[in-house]
């Protein structure tokens, strides 16, 4: 019998796969009608992020989507881009580019195998079921391949899930591990309930916290679906901009990122606005997943006390609790976040470099960045808000 070959293909926009295919690698499980693990390797999410001019043109997010085939069918999928700077992944990587450059190569363009702008953990190496192994293993086979055939200096993979970080290990790929930080549902029947588990201090802290918020002198609204509507995306877009412009100096989502967003993702979305006198004057947008919620943005046109903590933490907990999510995802970094009872989480990339030099030395890096890191998330654990014990109450 004569042994089928996989055949990989490099798509410059989703447009040239139908989202049936696309997503039967990349949400299978949402095949019964339910959702997907997360929205954000959909077939819908990364095309809003093209059709809004957010990727594409300009952006330093040059879209090479992988495909392999078998046989004539698609069974596997990769979200990846050509980079030209290191804006937008949230896995650091500046010090490789200046250290790679200093010795005289050419760090940019590389290969990222992630969600633009998004640091959440999630699958990146998109298989149908029952092809997992042979799938990941073309998907990474061939985006190396693309790498050193444009003689290109690294591949990235973001926000990969350990699975595929050990499937990548093993496959020659170097491991990296960073942390975040993440709420997770202890089966609580209420916020009162997850407050019971804190040690007295922190409980009282967080009360008086949700109190100051919501003191602001309006009312706090989480709306998705149908209830979202389009002038809810002005009044974000705003806050948005405020935030981006802060942070980044230019925003990375488009204008036009919002209005894609309430054609075809309003059902993946829960947004928390706070309204006063009629006019909104803050918001947090979250994503829905089959079993978490993922906190991205956060924006205000007014500082009140304690407001950011109630629509970022405070809100996606009762979302999370009243819907019967697993956890909360609230973003990159911000240690601020343990004493309102998000935990210390690993998150995991992998990476490809083209000189050997240069991959023993990042090699050696990771080794004692893993050490580090291991040991901020056991000391960051022993400081958590909640009681050791029940005199603690």
């Amino acid at each position: 019998m004569t042994e089928q070959r996989i055949e990989i293909n490099v798509l410059s926009s989703l447009s040239q796969i139908d989202a049936t295919t696309w997503d039967a690698c990349a949400a299978p499980e949402a095949s019964d009608g339910g959702r997907p693990a997360d929205p954000f390797t959909t077939h819908r999410f990364l095309k809003a992020l093209e059709d809004s001019g957010s990727v594409g043109r300009g952006t330093g997010w040059q879209p090479q989507y992988l495909t392999a085939e078998l046989g004539g069918q698609v069974i596997a999928v990769a979200p990846l881009y050509a980079k030209s700077h290191s804006q937008g992944e949230y896995i650091f990587d500046h010090n490789w580019a200046h250290a790679y450059e200093r010795a005289g190569g050419r760090y940019y363009p590389k290969l990222q195998m992630a969600v633009p702008f998004t640091p959440a953990t999630g699958r990146r190496l998109l298989t149908r079921p029952g092809l997992g192994a042979i799938g990941k293993s073309a998907l990474v086979q061939g985006a190396v391949q693309l790498a050193a055939e444009n003689r290109l200096s690294s591949l990235h993979i973001t926000f990969c899930t350990q699975d595929e970080a050990e499937a990548g290990q093993a496959m020659g790929l170097m491991h990296r591990t960073s942390q975040q930080f993440h709420w997770h549902n202890r089966g609580y029947a209420d916020f009162g309930c997850f407050l019971a588990g804190l040690s007295s201090r922190k409980r009282k802290n967080i009360r008086k916290e949700r109190s100051a918020a919501q003191g602001f002198g309006g009312r706090i609204r989480t709306l998705t679906g149908d209830q979202i509507e389009p002038h809810h995306w002005d009044a974000f877009w705003r806050f948005y901009q405020d935030t981006g412009a802060r942070k980044w100096g230019t925003p990375y989502l488009t204008r036009d990122f919002f209005d894609c967003a309430q054609d075809t993702l309003r059902d993946d979305i829960a947004l928390v606005l706070a309204e006063r006198g009629g006019e909104y004057i803050a918001g947090a947008l979250n994503f829905i997943g089959r079993d978490a919620l993922f906190g991205r943005y956060w924006g205000c046109t007014e500082d009140h006390p304690c407001l950011h903590f109630e629509l970022c933490y405070y809100q996606a907990i009762d979302f999370a609790i009243d819907h019967g999510l697993a956890r909360v995802e609230a973003g990159a970094q911000g240690e601020h976040k343990l004493a309102r009872g998000y935990m210390p989480a690993v998150t995991h990339s992998l990476h490809w470099v083209a000189d050997e030099g240069f991959r023993d030395a990042i090699g050696q890096y990771l080794e004692a960045e893993r050490q580090a890191v291991d040991h901020d998330i056991e000391v960051l654990t022993a400081y958590g808000p909640f009681r050791k014990t029940m005199s603690e109450d």
